[in-house]
């Protein structure tokens, strides 16, 4: 990707790519919808996205993501996860080339999410988590939700999730939710600290996660009822 391309332009040029127009998206938008998770790290995301999924029937796809990924490219998840949502330098990619080990470009990488992300979401009834999906869906079908939490909350939750001391666990949620920024940035074009793109911005240190649920809940329905009489 050129770093400076107009984010419109990007958005429609890769989405052009992978078949996907604006007359095929009008028909799915009014028919199902889906929820897109952008979450910071240690906001409970997944745990909210699982949540929201069983309470409505709803497949959600996190991990799935990149599980789908491999089967449709034939890599092993492992090699996609080393790409996982991080800017990855050059340098590292060279180095691993030079040894022999199984690599996916940075680029390539934002290429295939791209078409496992609008593959995935077309189909509606399904929750997405992270990996700029509440970026690059089209906010006409897709509910576009930001999970946020308290910087202590989160560092507790990824020191106890990982089994890291404080210190540990502070740098890798401030090295993760800056690798996760850049990702976006700079593959999509978009800022996912913008609360702007977002219909809905919860606290997690506030709300539980039963609540974060509901609240969700309640705003696709709203979203539906809306296109009901669009």
């Amino acid at each position: 990707m050129v770093p400076g391309t107009g984010s419109e332009r990007l958005v429609e040029g890769l989405t052009r790519a992978v078949g996907y127009s604006p007359a095929r998206s009008q028909a799915r938008e009014r028919a199902k919808l889906a929820v897109a998770i952008s979450r910071e790290v240690g906001a409970l995301g997944t745990t909210v996205a699982r949540e929201v999924g069983a309470r409505l029937g709803w497949t959600v796809y996190d991990h799935e993501i990149l599980e789908k990924m491999a089967r449709e490219t034939g890599h092993d998840v492992a090699v996609l996860e080393k790409a996982d949502e991080r800017r990855s330098s050059w340098l590292s990619e060279l180095a691993e080339a030079f040894a022999a080990v199984p690599v996916v470009s940075e680029s390539a990488y934002a290429h295939h999410l791209l078409e496992a992300l609008f593959s995935i979401a077309s189909r509606g009834e399904c929750v997405l988590v992270g990996r700029g999906a509440a970026q690059i869906l089209p906010p006409a079908s897709t509910l576009r939700v930001r999970l946020v939490a308290d910087l202590e909350d989160r560092i507790r939750v990824m020191g106890e999730r990982l089994g890291l001391s404080r210190d540990e666990a502070a740098r890798h949620v401030d090295a993760t939710d800056r690798e996760r920024a850049l990702f976006v940035r700079r593959h999509f074009q978009r800022d996912p600290e913008d609360l702007h793109a977002y219909d809905l911005v919860l606290n997690t240190s506030r709300l539980r996660v039963a609540d974060c649920a509901d609240l969700i809940e309640r705003a696709l329905r709203a979203l539906e009822r809306r296109q009901a009489v669009a």
